[in-house]
């Protein structure tokens, strides 16, 4: 620990909880931090400046360390040791939250989208390639085929000598029909790919737009006149969460509308017109996030509603992904970035304005 310099005294107390934390479960692994560093393929100044609490690790750097240590010391590390360090991660981005961190935050997010975009893109070319060889490959098996046709309808009295000089004719069709088989595979795999790209396509798209709204804040929204403007639906089965999303979107001047749970949001949506977005907890008792998400997509008043899934589950992406099928325009793991989530619902709520501008809504 040596490389390690002593916590300033000029650290928030948030983060240096937070750092003081982190520190513990290195030591676990007595290890030096190039060496930890040279393991994960990090830069060592960089997880140092993790250990010193003068900059926000991303929470993957913490999973990792409880991970490696689990490892070294044979032994799984508790929900309770995760979730205090996740608390106190938490506390830290609130204290440290900033238009550069989320502007760093927006930045991954678009540049996994990015990557998402350029392997489908390089997929669906692969894709491309076989389907057409495949095709072409079936057109001179059916030349061949129709030309042995031809051959045994015009000398029907040579229909002996014909099978027995063209043996193969049997084996030809099997060949036919597995290439094809092989090309209605390989065509749903590139109509999966294309969807795959054009999704992450407009992920892009969005992120960008929510880059602009963080370093631009002022000019996030286009003018209007205040009572002209959509509403919010919140969705989340635990008040303390209602009341800090409210402290957080508080700033946007618009009408919140709060429910704590699946059938009070659905209620809601026939209650009240003209939401521009809505922010809904994924881990709800009864009716869960997923399962709201299906209702509102099923009903034609509803479904154009953009769905934001907000969860403690983490980043996975099996859940980002179920989310996505759900019917979510984005998914969003706690503790979030409150500048982040202003970006992206004055993203929303100025895409909704220019809809019913264009008198689309």
């Amino acid at each position: 620990m040596a490389e390690l310099r002593p916590l300033g005294d000029d650290l928030p107390h948030e983060s240096r909880a937070l750092a003081q934390a982190l520190r513990e479960l290195f030591e676990g692994l007595h290890v030096s931090v190039r060496r930890y560093a040279a393991r994960r393929h990090r830069d060592p100044g960089t997880f140092s400046r993790y250990l010193n609490g003068t900059r926000l690790p991303p929470w993957q750097v913490i999973m990792d360390l409880f991970t490696d240590l689990a490892e070294h010391c044979g032994t799984a590390v508790t929900t309770e040791a995760i979730e205090f360090v996740r608390g106190l991660y938490g506390s830290a981005v609130d204290a440290s939250s900033s238009p550069k961190h989320a502007v760093e935050l927006l930045e991954q997010q678009l540049a996994d989208a990015d990557r998402v975009s350029r392997r489908s893109s390089v997929r669906g070319d692969v894709l491309g390639d076989a389907l057409l060889d495949r095709t072409h490959r079936i057109a001179d098996l059916e030349v061949r085929l129709n030309q042995l046709e031809a051959d045994r309808k015009a000398e029907r009295e040579r229909a002996d000598q014909l099978a027995a000089t063209h043996p193969d004719t049997s084996q030809l069709l099997e060949e036919r029909d597995a290439l094809q088989q092989e090309v209605a595979r390989l065509g749903a795999e590139l109509r999966s790919a294309k969807e795959q790209r054009a999704a992450a396509e407009a992920r892009c798209d969005l992120l960008e737009r929510q880059l602009e709204a963080v370093e631009r804040p002022v000019a996030a929204l286009p003018t209007a006149v205040p009572q002209n403007m959509p509403k919010i639906l919140i969705v989340d089965d635990q008040v303390d969460n209602l009341l800090a999303m409210t402290a957080v979107l508080a700033t946007l001047d618009q009408e919140l509308v709060t429910v704590t749970s699946g059938r009070e949001a659905l209620k809601a949506l026939l209650d009240h017109d003209d939401f521009a977005v809505i922010i809904m907890d994924v881990q709800m008792p009864e009716m869960d996030g997923y399962e709201t998400a299906a209702h509102i997509k099923r009903r034609p008043r509803t479904r154009d509603v953009p769905i934001i899934f907000l969860t403690a589950m983490g980043a996975d992406p099996e859940h980002s992904a179920r989310g996505y099928a759900a019917g979510a325009v984005d998914y969003i793991s706690k503790p979030f970035d409150p500048w982040a989530m202003r970006a992206k619902v004055a993203v929303f709520t100025a895409i909704h304005l220019e809809r019913r501008a264009g008198g689309i809504c």
